[in-house]
């Protein structure tokens, strides 16, 4: 009979089809090709109503065998499917109790933001406060007001990041409208002036950013601490008392710092303050350059000229103003040999503070 040919057609396509699916989606997509409602054994069974009364007994019973297994095929082969999913499953998470145990590290604070934390809390506890500023700053407060003259090499684009040009350095336009970004954190000091009266004492912490090449010694983008002190009757010698308690809280009791003639355009007089080399104490090495002392910070007695800028009576009022940079105080005390280790991200240098 030709249904019951169709029929044992079907079960063996079906039968060779299923075993050699490999996945669940492959098995399901099997089943509906034989049994769903447009698969081919569905198609077959429309032609038993042309088939006679005697005919049909037959045919169906055959129809039903094939359909049974097909299904027992497909639930066996199912089974197997998933039973080698979840074994592939466990293979992949499988753990090894025999490894030693991991643990996530805790986090700890950056050695910049350490040192930053340290040295705010070393003025605090001297009596300043905390004052910040904007890091996009105009050309007045960034140069102009701390007694920058329109020729001074800093402000040159070549040592400057200007965000917006309006002028200056020889053009039409108003160089006071330039925005840069700013080069050092003093510009908060003429900000503060022009908020507060005398008598001020704060400490500034913040990024500043220079026109740079990255290498051992300089970062296109590093963190400075300035402080500015102004009150009636202070002298050179607050300044000098200061930065000793400073330098000996921040590298060791046993410190001593010397203070050298320097220029700055915002301070007269200004001095370079050194601090002894804790290596060799002062007797001279390879990391002080045989000179047994080692660069910390640069500082001076505000000058009047930047007292005229904020409506301050420099007959009246003098103060001394400082400034350090945190990533040198860290290679310093801790003898780094490149300051971009600090800025890398190598957990394996930044675990060790």
């Amino acid at each position: 009979m030709t249904l019951i040919e169709d029929l044992k057609r079907i079960e063996g396509e079906a039968l060779a089809r299923i075993a050699q699916t490999e996945d669940l989606a492959s098995l399901d997509a099997a089943r509906v090709e034989f049994l769903g409602k447009k698969g081919s054994l569905t198609g077959v069974l429309r032609g038993l109503g042309a088939l006679s009364t005697e005919e049909r007994p037959a045919v169906g019973k055959v129809s039903n065998e094939v359909r049974q297994a097909i299904e027992a095929a497909i639930e066996e082969r199912k089974a197997m499917l998933a039973q080698a999913e979840l074994a592939e499953r466990m293979s992949a998470g499988a753990v090894d109790v025999t490894l030693p145990g991991r643990k996530r590290l805790p986090g700890r604070a950056h050695l910049i933001s350490q040192i930053t934390a340290e040295v705010v809390d070393i003025f605090a506890g001297l009596g300043y406060q905390v004052a910040e500023g904007p890091e996009v700053e105009l050309a007045h407060y960034n140069f102009t007001a701390l007694n920058h003259p329109p020729t001074h090499p800093a402000r040159a684009a070549t040592d400057t990041f200007y965000v917006s040009d309006a002028g200056g350095s020889g053009r039409e336009g108003d160089p006071e409208s330039d925005v840069l970004l700013r080069t050092h954190t003093s510009p908060v000091q003429v900000r503060v002036l022009e908020q507060q009266k005398p008598p001020v004492y704060v400490i500034v912490p913040g990024r500043v950013y220079r026109r740079d090449i990255a290498d051992p010694s300089h970062l296109p983008q590093f963190h400075q601490i300035e402080g500015l002190a102004v009150e009636e009757g202070i002298t050179f010698g607050d300044l000098k008392g200061t930065l000793d308690h400073v330098c000996r809280e921040l590298f060791g009791r046993d410190r001593k710092t010397r203070f050298r003639p320097h220029f700055f355009p915002f301070t007269e007089p200004s001095a370079e303050v050194d601090v002894s080399c804790g290596i060799c104490v002062g007797s001279g090495c390879r990391f002080c350059k045989n000179t047994g002392w080692l660069e910390i910070l640069g500082c001076g007695m505000v000058d009047p000229n930047v007292f005229g800028y904020v409506d301050i009576d420099p007959e009246r009022h003098v103060g001394f103003a400082f400034g350090m940079g945190v990533e040198r105080i860290a290679a310093l005390r801790y003898d780094i040999p490149d300051l971009r280790m600090l800025v890398e991200g190598d957990m394996r240098f930044l675990r060790q503070f």
